[in-house]
């Protein structure tokens, strides 16, 4: 009996080890998501802390987590005492985690910021402006577009059943460069920013691009990261294109249902770059395909050594984002300053069908190419280690493998269809073949809640 006892006392300290463990990883990232969702949906999604709490952060774990604002536009959130983040809100560059540097320090960073142009974008028409001129109808009689697309846009908005709310917030579909459909959920309208998360890594392989083009970076030579320079373990070789492609070999964990170095770099490290840039190799450079976010944020710090800090922070805005009237969009930085080229950036749906436009021209913008020639091209083509062939410069894509259509993402939907793509149903979704872009934006917390396939049919038979 005294030895059960002994055997029953060791599990259960044990279990309360694992317990006490699992919480001092966790609750850290806990609360950082926490804070940071908070604070960059009030202060850049102009919404209310009651909705976020009730929504982004009202299951569990997170609604475990005590969220507080703070009068210096920062947010505090806590658990159980166990765990205390704060994040801050700086105008320019949205939200920022205090990780690895005191909150004082944070603030009196100073970076070259771009100025917003004095411009109402409601005097201009679209694609440069939001004022969408009055389309002609080809007869009396409404066409199948008319009929259709309504319908079609409407069911995005539709629960499948009540206990899975798809919380579709936002869809716009343009068509031969028209804005043609547009709905938004209550709460939400056109002037609303919305999270990329992962949307983000299309808009960092776009700035690549723009550099490529500006000849600053060549595809092919050894990435600029200054640590591997000095390396011997086989990182030094690993190049700029292998990093847009998810294929640089580096051991790194994309984990998101416990501590990992996803969940790390995004909640608990200042400088994302670095860090993921630290990471030892685990296989060949470009020999096998591994959706990393710290690819991304790798790139964004190349950007950064690329531009200096006199240029780094402007660019997207003067270079990209302004030219394409993309006047909503902020970057969020991390306590580094780099840009989290992976996950955090902020726009309305119309500046994100505005992006997808981008890419729909080959990169021509009011006749100005502003990426190269071929660049949507060659960040379209399937990366030859992905076996669905179903990525190329940060960028997903619905090829399949070059032997056959069958194992596509998509399988009924044009094999030339591509999209940037987001946590809980974020999507751009293009398709040159039909000229037409799509924009899902949402909070949908399963992916099998909400059904693209079925959602780019109906509006495929609403323009044919």
């Amino acid at each position: 009996m005294n030895r059960i006892k002994r055997i029953a006392a060791v599990l259960l300290l044990i279990t309360l080890s694992y317990l006490v463990y699992y919480c001092w990883n966790a609750f850290p990232i806990l609360t950082g998501y926490s804070a940071k969702m908070a604070c960059s949906c009030m202060y850049l999604g102009d919404r209310t802390l009651k909705s976020v709490e009730e929504q982004e952060l009202g299951s569990f774990p997170l609604k475990l987590a005590s969220v507080e604002v703070q009068p210096d536009s920062s947010v505090v959130a806590t658990v159980a005492g166990m765990a205390k983040q704060t994040a801050v809100f700086r105008p320019g560059l949205g939200c920022t985690l205090v990780n690895e540097i005191s909150k004082e320090e944070l603030k009196k960073q100073v970076w070259q910021l771009p100025v917003l142009p004095e411009i109402n974008p409601d005097t201009i028409d679209w694609p440069m402006g939001d004022r969408i001129p009055v389309l002609k109808l080809d007869s009396v009689m409404p066409n199948q577009r008319e009929l259709l697309l309504p319908q079609a846009v409407q069911a995005a908005f539709v629960n499948l059943r009540e206990d899975q709310p798809v919380r579709t917030r936002a869809v716009l579909v343009v068509h031969k460069g028209e804005l043609v459909a547009e709905q938004y959920a209550p709460g939400f309208d056109r002037h609303h920013r919305q999270l990329s998360w992962s949307m983000a890594k299309s808009i960092t392989g776009t700035l690549i691009g723009m550099l490529v083009k500006e000849g600053k970076l060549s595809l092919d030579q050894p990435a600029p990261v200054a640590s591997w320079k000095t390396s011997t373990d086989g990182r030094a070789a690993i190049t700029v294109r292998q990093l847009l492609q998810q294929t640089s070999g580096l051991d790194f964990d994309e984990n998101y249902s416990k501590p990992t170095d996803a969940t790390n770099m995004l909640f608990r490290k200042a400088d994302m770059a670095g860090y993921t840039a630290s990471h030892a190799l685990k296989v060949q450079p470009g020999s096998t395909f591994y959706y990393s976010s710290g690819n991304s944020n790798i790139l964004s710090g190349i950007l950064r050594s690329t531009l200096g800090d006199s240029l780094y922070h402007k660019y997207p805005y003067e270079k990209l984002f302004y030219k394409l009237g993309m006047y909503s969009a902020v970057m969020e930085t991390d306590a580094s300053g780099n840009f989290v080229g992976s996950s955090y950036v902020y726009a309305t749906p119309r500046d994100w069908a505005r992006l997808g436009l981008l890419y729909l021209q080959n990169g021509n913008w009011n006749n100005e190419q502003l990426l190269p020639e071929n660049w949507v091209k060659m960040a379209t083509e399937p990366v030859a280690a992905a076996p669905a062939g179903e990525y190329g410069f940060q960028i997903w894509l619905n090829a399949g493998n070059p032997i056959g259509s069958s194992n596509r993402k998509y399988p009924s939907l044009p094999a030339d269809l591509y999209y940037f793509s987001g946590y809980e149903g974020q999507q751009v979704l293009m398709i040159p073949s039909k000229e037409l872009v799509i924009v899902r934006l949402g909070q949908t917390a399963n992916s099998q809640w909400f059904d693209t396939e079925t959602f780019v049919n109906r509006i495929l038979t609403a323009i044919q």
